[in-house]
């Protein structure tokens, strides 16, 4: 068997090649549109609900950023005195007014603790969508993947039962030459329905999991998936590389929930410093006429409510988090080895089935078909030949798929997390 060994697709790109066809597999027409995984990711994100919420998500987290670097409003006040009471005070003879302006100034540096969540809490919402995008690439190729493998499984049913027919039709020869008894006849005449029935059900399946990438992608599929895309099997030599968590999407999250809940500590001890109101006005005096300056200073007592409940709140949210990171790191660190070794496996058992395995048993099955049409082997040969190579061929099918699933949870894991700008979050 000539088996094009290639590198495996790097970051979120996919190289397109082109391999030999592996022997015993049906090969599929190249003719028409091909539909690279490449060309179904860039496609996936136009219309994808997640997508969008987590662009509505940092919009409205960029507003609450220029809402925390307002100040406070000024206040106009407006106060009238002795009026409406009795004697020389009845009606409005005697009222005194006043007109001036109240400035409420933030003391300990709230505004600055303000902004700093607010651009912690930016720095999660960027990095949320970075994970929206990198589980919706997730999806779109596990669909592909799965699609690809439904279509291959289907050509392997079809061929398969193509091959039960012509077993029929030489069992039935043989038993019309007397040289085979009915029994076989019958057992052809089985075999062939029930590898018919397979082949549509797996026509179905393929058709379905079409429709589901179709849905996903948001517009029909008419061509071909790259089938030479799903033949590839990267050359796996020497110990994983390691990957440094710190780097991945789940550790900057993590790191982004420590950032916010620092921010929110600092917001909390800044908040106990009780602000100040600054104000100045005007009193016209009733008696003669005169007009006055009033100034004026309220500075609230934090009797009731003197902040400490929301520091520790604040403090304990913090070690939570802090806490948290710890955990994502080592769940993060087991989880990409694991991939890692599945990727690893998975490789080796594509390879190891698609190559001497696969060419064994359709070498096998050669022999006992041209045995069993001139009488030198039985059914029962022909039959164990037959069994023998088809499910070698799922197998094959299925350890492509499982490889192909394994790296793309393995990218998925080891996705670097990047801001709008492109560059690295730290």
């Amino acid at each position: 068997m000539n088996a094009t060994l290639v590198a495996c697709l790097a970051g979120a790109s996919v190289a397109q090649a082109q391999t030999g066809s592996q022997p015993g597999v049906p090969t599929t027409s190249t003719e028409g549109e091909v539909l690279s995984l490449e060309a179904a990711l860039s496609q996936g994100g136009a219309a994808s609900p997640s997508i969008a919420a987590s662009t509505a998500g940092v919009q409205a987290v960029t507003a609450a950023r220029t809402i925390a670097g307002l100040r406070p409003n000024p206040e106009v006040q407006l106060q009238v005195e002795n009026l409406a009471g009795s004697g020389q005070y009845r009606g409005f003879r005697s009222a005194e007014s006043s007109v001036g302006i109240a400035l409420p100034l933030e003391l300990g540096g709230k505004r600055s603790a303000r902004l700093a969540l607010a651009n912690a809490r930016l720095t999660r919402a960027e990095i949320q969508t970075a994970i929206a995008v990198a589980d919706l690439r997730l999806r779109i190729t596990q669909l592909y993947v799965e699609a690809a493998a439904a279509e291959r499984r289907t050509e392997v049913l079809s061929a398969q039962s193509a091959i039960a027919a012509n077993a029929l039709r030489i069992a039935s020869e043989r038993v019309r030459a007397g040289a085979a008894s009915p029994i076989e006849q019958q057992r052809a005449d089985v075999l062939r329905i029930n590898a018919q029935v397979a082949a549509d059900s797996a026509g179905r399946q393929a058709q379905a999991a079409r429709l589901n990438l179709a849905a996903l992608i948001g517009r029909p599929i008419t061509g071909l998936l790259d089938r030479a895309w799903f033949d590839q099997v990267a050359s796996f030599y020497g110990p994983a590389q390691p990957v440094d968590v710190e780097e991945t999407l789940a550790f900057a999250a993590a790191t982004a929930d420590v950032r916010a809940a620092d921010a929110q500590v600092r917001l909390a001890r800044a908040s106990r410093i009780p602000n100040i109101t600054i104000s100045a006005g005007a009193r016209r005096l009733a008696e003669t006429n005169d007009t006055a300056a009033v100034v004026g200073v309220s500075v609230p007592i934090p009797i009731f409510n003197n902040g400490r409940a929301f520091v520790s709140q604040s403090q304990a949210e913090q070690t939570q988090a802090q806490a948290l990171r710890s955990l994502v790191a080592l769940d993060t660190r087991q989880d990409i080895a694991r991939a890692q070794t599945e990727v690893a496996n998975a490789a080796a058992t594509a390879r190891a089935t698609g190559g001497p395995g696969l060419a064994a048993a359709a070498e096998a099955a050669r022999i006992a078909r041209i045995g069993y049409s001139q009488g030198k082997f039985d059914q029962i040969a022909l039959l164990d030949a037959e069994r023998t190579l088809s499910q070698t061929r799922q197998a094959y099918v299925d350890a492509l798929a499982a490889y192909h699933d394994a790296v793309a949870r393995l990218q998925r894991l080891t996705t670097p997390a990047t801001l709008a700008n492109g560059e690295a979050r730290q």
